[in-house]
């Protein structure tokens, strides 16, 4: 049986890569054989590693030590640049056991995406890839084992090329224990301290996808829209929200209103332990083409001590529906910053409130239950619900990417190309590679520099895509930057010194009265030519904390950062905040202003009003044959306020379809004519014109000449009958040809020319039309013969469409 079920414990990376089995040792092979389960040989297959390998890692959000009971954990298998991998093997275990029996493994994994990673089908508590190709990283969801379990162990394999790792120590190996029932309440993430030097400023980007498209069940059309997003760079003493915790007041508005007011006020209360507050707006709908709506982003900075971000936005409407993330650390272990960060986020549940639909009524959750993912089995009548169990479609993704660093770094590991290329500007394009068929407007001036010193900063212009004639090609960005350096600096001059930007001001030196503060800044680099730096690197200025510290006075904290400008452009607001910290000690109202405003302006505006959507496709033709009309249209999309526009907006033009068919059309019956004979039994006939031939497979002509029997008297018989007989039919014919001879001249005949040759058709392509005529030879001056005219006939031509 063992000899038998050897090949199975190759069967994931066999199938994908035939030549990786050499990286197994045939030691490894024989203990693999005499185990039972196919799981554990699995993870008893070792390949080769170097030692000190640390490209690949495996880490569980928020690095936590423990685990609570039932609680759902985002677990990420990832390569650093450029490392990547094809194959990989992920599986939980008891701490201590060795994957022999069912009983051995610890918790369920839950599927995010299920065109990256599915169940292992010879062992179904693992996960692995779903098709082989190149990744960076994967996520899935691990919910934690009931109480009792003890410690587990997170295990994973990669397989890179024809090299197989896998670690019982060290990045690819994370043992997380169960949480002590006596620290319930306590956060179960302790982060370890930060190591980082100087600052780093991000941009977090969010990328949503949640349309009709990707989730039609119950989608509610017009009133989908994501929240403002709002959360912040943190400490690790302070938490905005996690799984397994409970909703403050705050993440409850946002969760259940999509207010931010509150959940912003919470955070601005922990002014010390907070860095940036993170604000973007909303949108509505919640999904539109990128060059229609660029996706909503916000800068933020991180320290030493607040190294960890968090944010979240409401899926509205919903109960209490929302994305985000949580307590994320931009700190790496090597003393250095994070240089990216991708997070697919899917919806999870603030445990307020009970509805299952996007719109169902409040129904507030009672006791209040903890935040959780939201799964495909919640109930039947949810918009995410899948019979089978299968993974919920990803409704976003955020992007948070670093755009600069501050200060002296401290990293262990020196910088790699990524580092430096992201500390840098992008250089300026010479060439204007625009295809003709974007039309944008003109370019906007550009904006002052970000930098006021001498250290490379950039500048922005902007321009508008007012049309896009043809939606295969791709148009451009609408942003441009350009690398600058502050007034007075030049990269020619070779006494320039190179000076890093103002690092954050020290708080003041006292907490009520005059005291003072400073700044400090730091050379970059030296002047080519050798001499000395004499650009000051410290600044010091007075500050003033509560000018009045008399027992009836209230203590505040110092001003924050100032807000964004309100404005893209033009004349805004901006704000700033501060918090009480301690009301006055003879209980008196405190007045010390918490909130100031001051005016802001951004690069002029460059209004356009007439910005157009592309043509829609040309309708249907208005007939379903022969000629027609058919229109297309677009649509205005700057707002009408913003000036006339004077662009038609639909368009008509003529169609073609093949002819209509056409049938056959007849005179009445003619009387019928005299019986043929003038005695015994003979026939009579009667006729009837051709009106109008048939045509493109219309009605074929029925007959145009019936044929009756008739019968006059009885012919007498003898030689003097037969001769008197034949004399008068001589008589007859004779009399015939007179009269046809006077009606001849009276009225002559109606005689037509041949047909023409049929006429070049009207159009190249899309439907024409060819003519041909009859036209009279010799037309009769007499009424009785008004029906003789020229005759015309048509077809359809050239039916391709164009």
């Amino acid at each position: 049986m063992g000899a038998h079920l050897q090949p199975l414990a190759l069967r994931l990376l066999a199938l994908t890569f035939p030549l990786v089995a050499k990286g197994f040792s045939d030691e490894t092979l024989e203990k693999a054989a005499k185990s039972e389960g196919y799981c554990s040989r699995i993870l008893r297959a070792q390949g080769t590693r170097r030692e000190g390998y640390n490209e690949f890692s495996l880490r569980v959000e928020g690095d936590p030590e423990f685990y609570k009971p039932g609680n759902s954990y985002r677990v990420t298998l990832s390569a650093a640049t450029p490392a990547y991998f094809r194959g990989f093997t992920l599986i939980a275990l008891k701490e201590g056991k060795e994957g022999d029996k069912e009983d051995d493994h610890a918790g369920t994994f839950q599927i995010i995406d299920e065109e990256e990673t599915q169940f292992m089908s010879n062992c179904p508590v693992a996960v692995t890839e779903s098709t082989p190709r190149r990744r960076t990283r994967i996520q899935v969801f691990w919910t934690a084992p009931p109480t009792g379990t003890g410690c587990v162990i997170l295990k994973a394999s990669i397989v890179q090329k024809r090299i197989i790792y896998f670690q019982d120590e060290g990045s690819l190996t994370k043992k997380i224990c169960e949480q002590d029932s006596s620290s319930e309440g306590v956060t179960d993430k302790p982060i370890l301290d930060c190591c980082a030097c100087g600052t780093a400023k991000y941009r977090l980007t969010f990328y949503g996808n949640w349309s009709e498209k990707t989730h039609p069940k119950d989608f509610p059309r017009r009133t989908n829209h994501w929240s403002a997003i709002i959360g912040s760079s943190h400490s690790k003493n302070y938490i905005l929200w996690e799984y397994g915790g409970y909703a403050s007041e705050g993440v409850k508005q946002v969760a259940e209103l999509g207010s931010p007011v509150k959940m912003e006020e919470e955070i601005r209360q922990q002014s010390d332990e907070v860095l940036t507050v993170i604000k973007a707006k909303a949108q509505w709908p919640a999904w539109q083409p990128l060059n229609v709506r660029a996706a909503p982003s916000a800068e933020f900075s991180v320290d030493r001590h607040r190294h960890l971000m968090s944010f979240l936005t409401m899926l509205g409407p919903s109960p209490d529906w929302n994305v985000g993330l949580s307590a994320e650390d931009l700190c790496t272990k090597d003393c250095g910053w994070v240089q990216k960060v991708i997070q697919d986020l899917i919806p999870w549940d603030a445990g307020t409130d009970s509805g299952i639909t996007y719109e169902s009524p409040n129904k507030p959750t009672v006791p209040q239950e903890k935040i959780r993912p939201l799964t495909s089995l919640d109930h039947p009548q949810s918009p995410f619900y899948d019979p089978e169990g299968g993974s919920i479609k990803l409704v976003a993704r955020v992007v948070i990417e670093r755009i600069a660093r501050k200060g002296e770094q401290c990293n262990i590991v020196p910088d790699n190309i990524d580092d430096i290329v992201a500390d840098l500007a992008p250089e300026e394009k010479e060439e204007d590679d625009t295809p003709e068929t974007c039309i944008y407007s003109n370019w906007s001036p550009w904006s002052a520099c970000s930098s006021s010193t001498c250290e490379k900063g950039k500048r922005m212009r902007q321009r508008m895509l007012k049309a896009q004639l043809d939606l295969s090609v791709p148009c451009p960005d609408t942003q441009d930057f350009q690398p600058c350096m502050g007034p007075g600096c030049s990269d020619e001059d070779g006494s320039t010194c190179m000076m890093s930007d103002w690092i954050t001001w020290s708080p003041c030196s006292v907490s009520c009265g005059m005291g003072t503060r400073s700044r400090e800044r730091y050379v970059k680099q030296f002047p080519e030519d050798g001499s000395m730096c004499k650009v000051p690197t410290e600044e010091t200025e007075k500050c003033i904390v509560n000018e009045e510290c008399s027992p009836s006075s209230c203590l505040v904290t110092e001003w924050g950062e100032w807000d964004e400008c309100s404005a893209s452009c033009g004349t805004g607001m901006k704000r700033r905040h501060r918090m009480i910290k301690m009301t006055p000690a003879d209980g008196s109202m405190c007045k010390a202003e918490t909130t100031e405003a001051e005016k802001c302006m951004m690069p002029e505006c460059h209004t356009i009003p007439c910005l157009l959507s592309p043509w829609s496709e040309w309708s249907d033709c208005s007939v379903t044959c022969g000629k027609g009309m058919r229109t297309r249209q677009r649509m205005l999309k700057s707002a009408a306020e913003l000036g006339d526009c004077n662009e038609e907006l639909e368009q008509a033009e003529k169609c073609m379809l093949p002819e209509c068919p056409i049938d056959c059309e007849l005179t009445e019956w003619s009387q019928w004519s005299e019986c043929n004979t003038s005695c015994g039994k003979g026939h009579m006939i009667r006729t009837r014109m051709i009106k109008i031939e048939p045509q493109f497979g219309g009605t074929a002509c029925p007959e145009t000449v019936q044929r009756t029997k008739c019968r006059v008297r009885k012919c007498l018989r003898g030689p003097g009958m037969e001769k008197r007989r034949w004399k008068e039919a001589r008589e007859k014919r004779r009399s015939e040809q007179a009269k046809k001879n006077i009606d001849s001249e009276q009225y002559p005949v109606c005689r037509l020319k041949p047909w023409t040759a049929w006429t070049e058709c009207s159009t190249l392509c899309g439907g024409g039309i060819q003519e041909r005529y009859m036209m009279v030879k010799k037309r009769s001056k007499s009424t009785q013969f008004t029906s003789c005219k020229d005759k015309k006939e048509l077809r359809a031509c050239n039916v391709h469409p164009c």
